[in-house]
């Protein structure tokens, strides 16, 4: 798995890489800007609620601004995470071509599977993130809690749009490892990092293609 790391640190910075990502962050603040102008009322709204039944005063002092920041940058990491799961596969053959050109490409990731495992975690994502929202607020309990939750957001359909390079179905034993999510929160780290955080779910992309790869 370190090799593996090591290795996407090198891809990640490469011309074709960051082009990606600018392209994609560029869609998702969009997409997100669009999103949060049509319920930006609602969600404020929606969060006032919440704060209103939250037993703990520290957290409800925090106040609805907050709150609203955080998920308002909740929205912008989902969407850019969605965005590269369905434009990715370009990139990550031609990856997968330069580091392992002895490697068979034999299938290709249906995209309409793509949107709906991405949609699928953003849901789990979203609902546990509201749940939970509180721990956030713990020091350290609540950085190793967020970047599970954004392990949750990239895993699954990560290791899809990877797999179904190489295999016709994805491995169930592969997805529920540890080394999976160990993976998933370390390209989540990014997310701790403003505008780097754009990096993380390519670079949970790119880990994945050299530890799947690497194992075959």
């Amino acid at each position: 798995m370190q090799a593996s790391i090591l290795k996407s640190f090198r891809d990640i910075f490469s011309l074709s890489v960051l082009s990606f990502v600018i392209k994609v962050a560029l869609m998702s603040m969009l997409i997100s800007w669009a999103t949060i102008w049509l319920i930006g009322d609602k969600l404020t709204n929606l969060i006032s609620s919440y704060l209103a039944f939250i037993p703990w005063e520290w957290v409800s002092n925090s106040g609805v601004a907050v709150a609203k920041v955080m998920i308002v940058y909740m929205i912008f990491i989902t969407i850019n995470a969605i965005l590269t799961s369905i434009m990715v596969e370009p990139l990550i053959i031609k990856l997968s071509k330069k580091h392992y050109p002895s490697l068979d490409i034999v299938g290709s990731a249906d995209i309409k599977k793509s949107i709906w495992l991405s949609l699928k975690s953003s849901i789990i994502f979203f609902g546990l993130f509201l749940v939970t929202f509180p721990i956030s607020f713990i020091p350290l309990v609540g950085a190793v809690w967020m970047l599970w939750l954004w392990s949750i957001l990239i895993k699954s359909p990560t290791l899809y749009d990877i797999t179904s390079l190489y295999q016709k179905d994805m491995d169930k034993e592969l997805v529920s490892s540890k080394n999976s999510t160990i993976i998933a929160m370390i390209a989540s780290g990014f997310n701790y990092i403003p505008i780097l955080n754009i990096l993380s779910p390519i670079f949970a992309q790119i880990i994945f293609l050299h530890y799947i790869a690497n194992h075959k």
